[in-house]
């Protein structure tokens, strides 16, 4: 983990920052000569929505799928729990989700995915400082599609590649993963830190946690609401950021009910 750390110091001092009209060239294709190897042997952090995406694609649990794909990596320097996608053990380490012909799940594909050959770094969660996200290419010497004459601007890739959704869902994340909670030194404890995990990345464990528990007997939630994270994963995973922000940081972003309601 201290390697991936002095990787985003050395973005943060030494790539140059791209805008959204900042232009490059790139290209990936099926016969192009580095097809699929630029997805063995990587780092792929998984988002909150990049695991409701892949898990329906899938057709299986959160759980099944946390189980199966990912681990969680040791970093003493974390705030909160993250999970990268676990690759296969073979000579590659390649990833599990693609095959012969590509990604098995490209139109669920991961954020990470999704986004190159462009990075997003964050000063904030690198060292704390007050600068603005900013948009950079990620070098990768197998990658051939640098070299391919297509031109986009930054805006135009992000466009292409659907990445609107995923950054809404990011934006939201971000304002649990980044708060400033954390920058004042504090730390959750192990009962914290499991409602994280559960409510970031075991989205259907919270599920149950919400309408198997006394949760909506202790909390006011509009009927909407319910009928909406009953089975919108996205809606629910919403809710679970105000919870979130409710339970960690004691915001008063969730109403309890008056003691005499429950009577």
């Amino acid at each position: 983990m201290n390697e991936i750390q002095n990787l985003k110091e050395t973005i943060l001092k030494e790539y140059p920052r791209l805008t959204k009209d900042s232009e490059f060239k790139f290209s990936c294709f099926r016969n192009i000569s580095c097809f699929n190897k630029c997805c063995s042997d990587v780092n792929i952090f998984l988002t909150p929505y990049d695991v409701i995406r892949l898990k329906k694609n899938l057709k299986i649990t959160s759980m099944e799928f946390l189980d199966k794909y990912t681990f969680l990596p040791i970093d003493e320097n974390q705030n909160h729990p993250v999970i990268m996608l676990r690759l296969n053990q073979d000579e590659v380490k390649s990833c599990p989700l693609v095959g012969p012909d590509g990604c098995t799940v490209y139109e669920d594909r991961p954020w990470s995915c999704r986004m190159f050959p462009l990075g997003v770094a964050s000063p904030k969660e690198i060292n704390g400082s007050t600068e603005e996200d900013f948009y950079f290419i990620i070098e990768e010497p197998v990658c051939k599609g640098y070299y391919e004459p297509t031109k986009w601007t930054v805006r135009e890739w992000l466009r292409d590649q659907k990445v609107e959704a995923y950054d809404e869902m990011g934006k939201l994340f971000k304002e649990i993963s980044l708060h400033d909670y954390f920058s004042k030194g504090k730390k959750l404890n192990p009962a914290q830190l499991e409602m994280f995990y559960t409510v970031c990345y075991n989205i259907d464990k919270f599920r149950e946690f919400v309408f198997e528990s006394t949760f909506l007997k202790r909390f006011e939630v509009e009927d909407d609401v319910v009928e909406k994270i009953k089975t919108n994963d996205e809606e629910l995973l919403k809710f679970g950021f105000q919870w979130l922000k409710y339970c960690l940081f004691g915001e008063k972003t969730i109403k309890v009910r008056l003691k005499d309601e429950n009577a």
